[in-house]
């Protein structure tokens, strides 16, 4: 069943805060295998011009993609989560996450298109830090597969 094209523009009320640890970042550069040392020495960090360690530029999906979580489970849309897969991602960075930043997702739904009985969703989410400046952006494509026949 295609997805509502009315949800299209439709934005989510914006996430808890979520308080980024240099602890969690490190944990997340080790799972990478990036061994960058602004990820986990302060001093490093420092010397190239941040106030404390920065995050992987990929980081910032696992707070992103939870958000997105509030999309999915609108009973409304009527996304079959159990037929989805993750089909892309992008970010674009105003400036690094940073050990210390707390941190709100407001998740958009960009567009919604059907392919081969394939239901496509597109949702942005605008990442703000305490202050409310805006720090990133991710894009989250999710592909619906068509149920089997039969």
């Amino acid at each position: 069943m295609a997805l509502d094209q009315s949800f299209v523009g439709r934005t989510y009320p914006p996430t808890d805060r979520y308080e980024v640890g240099r602890e969690k970042i490190r944990e997340f550069a080790e799972a990478v295998g990036d061994t960058n040392p602004a990820y986990t020495d302060p001093e490093a960090a420092k010397a190239l011009g941040h106030p404390d360690v920065i995050a992987p530029p990929t980081f910032v999906f696992s707070i992103t993609f939870k958000a997105a979580g509030q999309v999915t489970a609108d009973p409304q849309l009527g996304l079959d989560y159990s037929r989805v897969v993750h089909g892309d991602q992008k970010f674009s960075y105003v400036r690094p996450v940073r050990a210390g930043d707390r941190l709100t997702v407001t998740s958009t739904i960009e567009a919604i298109k059907s392919m081969a009985g394939n239901d496509i969703l597109d949702i942005r989410g605008e990442v703000h830090d305490e202050a409310g400046e805006h720090v990133v952006t991710a894009w989250t494509k999710l592909v619906a597969r068509a149920a089997e026949e039969g």
